[in-house]
């Protein structure tokens, strides 16, 4: 099975008046204020999935700081997932500093979601006060044996809409402070996964850890499938696509330019996300 671990949907009253939201969203007008930032609902994520040969998706919305559209939002994947129970497992979405986030995040759960994410801090970076504000929200996964995925970066580089001035001493320290928590970082995991040759500590600190392939093409050379799977190992790399921002193709086309052998494809590209999201009992 083909799995895509990240992928954004918008219901059509989002994705119809977008610039109508910029003043109340900056975090949203940063990332979608270009006529090229595409946004699709899931009928079409649907349609591309089957052109590309992806059997099943994560879809999640975008982490609105208005309760009310994070919660309609969140209601959409949730109505999205009722449609398509085969093809789309939901995470539910919203502002880690929204004061109801915790509390959505239980009653998205419990309304068959199946993970919390992609959560994101764009105007600032994973501070003590920041990771501290995720505790409930933690807990509330802990509770639920759900995993969160996060949106981190590299903190060198090119600049590009959305990469947020995270340092790698804060993606550790975020870590560290939920240890028991399953936590999928989204883009490689700002490649903090580098630090796994070191002789102490770290491989332990990420026993807990997933990084995914999110925009991948972008940033990276196709090495990067390569050395992270040498370093971190295969069973560790989930394949997420960031569709509608790229095709699952462009991935596909990368990994087999890197050489990966077929059972490091298979883990990366299905097994692993099927393990993180316990759907072995359903296929």
């Amino acid at each position: 099975m083909i799995l895509d671990f990240h992928t954004h949907v918008f219901p059509s009253e989002f994705r119809n008046v977008r610039e109508a939201i910029f003043p109340h969203e900056p975090a949203f007008k940063l990332l979608y204020d270009s006529p090229r930032a595409k946004m699709v609902g899931a009928t079409e994520l649907i349609r591309t999935m089957d052109e590309e040969g992806v059997h099943r998706s994560v879809i999640f919305g975008f982490p609105w700081e208005d309760e009310a559209r994070f919660k309609r939002h969140n209601d959409y994947v949730i109505e999205s997932v009722q449609l398509h129970p085969g093809r789309l497992t939901g995470f539910c979405c919203f502002s880690v500093m929204a004061p109801g986030a915790a509390r959505e995040a239980e009653r998205c759960l419990k309304s068959g979601l199946s993970g919390v994410g992609e959560l994101a801090v764009y105007d600032a970076g994973l501070t003590p006060e920041v990771t501290s504000a995720f505790k409930d929200v933690m807990s509330v996964c802990t509770g639920l044996d759900v995993p969160l995925m996060l949106h981190v970066n590299e903190p060198v580089g090119h600049n590009y809409p959305g990469k947020a001035p995270i340092t790698l001493h804060q993606i550790y320290q975020f870590i560290k402070t939920y240890p028991s928590n399953r936590i999928v970082l989204a883009h490689w995991g700002g490649g903090i996964f580098f630090f796994g040759l070191l002789k102490k500590e770290v491989k332990d600190v990420l026993k807990n850890v997933w990084f995914d392939t999110a925009a991948s093409p972008y940033i990276y050379s196709p090495d990067v499938y390569r050395i992270a799977g040498q370093i971190i190992g295969f069973d560790k790399i989930l394949f997420g696509s960031d569709y509608p921002l790229l095709r699952p193709k462009r991935y596909f086309d990368e990994m087999t330019a890197a050489g990966l052998a077929g059972d490091a494809m298979a883990m990366m590209t299905g097994l692993n996300g099927e393990k993180v999201l316990n759907l072995k009992s359903q296929i």
